[in-house]
């Protein structure tokens, strides 16, 4: 079994065949991921790939004022960075870490070249951006349609799924302003999650206490997000 420390706690990196494993490890670079670390900013040409191990990733868009809505979570399902294989370098979002932790990371030109070896990490990472497209589009819906009490439940269960834990070191501004809404409005739902017994919050510390609660609670968001992620990536090697 993988452990933090490992490389392979990262699901994308668990599902490299063996051959490219061994030719991706000596290249591989461990990172800290503190809370607040901005991985890369709007219009910015990438110059690494990052595989989060125990860090949550946000993807946001930043308005013109400064406003910002949060399209994305990141975790050790998947990678910060899909743009350097897609061809285009950069993109209009912000990368930033929303729960610290590390990761590794692995250089532009190296991702590069694997992706045009047409092999089995380029349909890896394929289907990976499949998926991450599917969470960006329900994400967009569910802020749209959905009442923010299910929003926060959507929020905290896609973001317990790339930790493996219960618990998240999270500040009540910065949830709000992933969600893209009023700190109070944060403040209120939470309180009322946590009346219900499904949460505790205190200090930035968000600890769940009923998850199968929450999962009722939340809007059918989370659940396509993750059958479609289970689709897309089982747990097996690349082929």
């Amino acid at each position: 079994m993988a452990t933090p420390m490992d490389p392979r706690s990262n699901h994308l990196l668990a599902a490299l065949p063996e051959a490219e494993w061994q030719r991706w490890l000596p290249l591989l670079e461990r990172v800290d991921m503190p809370l607040g670390m901005v991985m890369y900013e709007s219009g910015r040409v990438l110059s690494h790939v990052y595989f989060p191990t125990t860090a949550i990733v946000s993807l946001l868009y930043v308005m013109e004022d400064g406003a910002s809505a949060e399209i994305a979570v990141v975790g050790n399902e998947g990678l910060v960075g899909i743009s350097l294989f897609m061809g285009g370098d950069s993109t209009p979002s912000r990368a930033v870490v929303q729960s610290a932790g590390q990761g590794w990371r692995l250089r532009a030109r190296a991702v590069k070249d694997e992706f045009e070896h047409t092999g089995p990490v380029m349909h890896l990472l394929l289907r990976y951006t499949q998926a991450l497209i599917t969470q960006m589009a329900q994400t967009a819906v569910c802020n749209r349609h959905h009442t923010l009490d299910q929003q926060l439940c959507r929020w905290l269960l896609l973001s317990l799924d790339r930790l493996g834990g219960l618990e998240l070191v999270m500040t009540q501004e910065l949830i709000a302003n992933m969600l893209g809404v009023r700190r109070e409005g944060v403040t209120e739902a939470a309180l009322r999650l946590q009346k219900n017994g499904l949460i505790r919050y205190a200090r930035g510390h968000i600890s769940v206490l009923d998850r199968p609660g929450l999962e009722k609670r939340t809007c059918e968001c989370y659940a396509v997000v993750k059958r479609e992620y289970d689709r897309l990536l089982p747990a097996q090697l690349a082929r």
